[in-house]
């Protein structure tokens, strides 16, 4: 894992077609705005999980 410090409006280039920017810093958080072709989906880990779940509830369902 690469770990970087950076400040609000700096950014962080991922390949040719990936930007990921510090927006905000809060006492609790970080505001990251993301730039990426529309054809990859960007998602927060949390929500990849639930979704993750939620279709492998359905294949249950359907085998049984």
């Amino acid at each position: 894992m690469l770990v970087l410090s950076r400040k609000v409006g700096e950014r962080i280039l991922i390949g040719p077609d990936i930007a990921v920017t510090v927006v905000r810093v809060t006492g609790g958080g970080v505001r990251l705005g993301i730039e990426a072709p529309p054809e990859l989906p960007v998602v927060r880990e949390e929500l990849a999980q639930a979704i993750q779940d939620e279709q492998g509830r359905k294949a249950n369902v359907n085998r049984g």
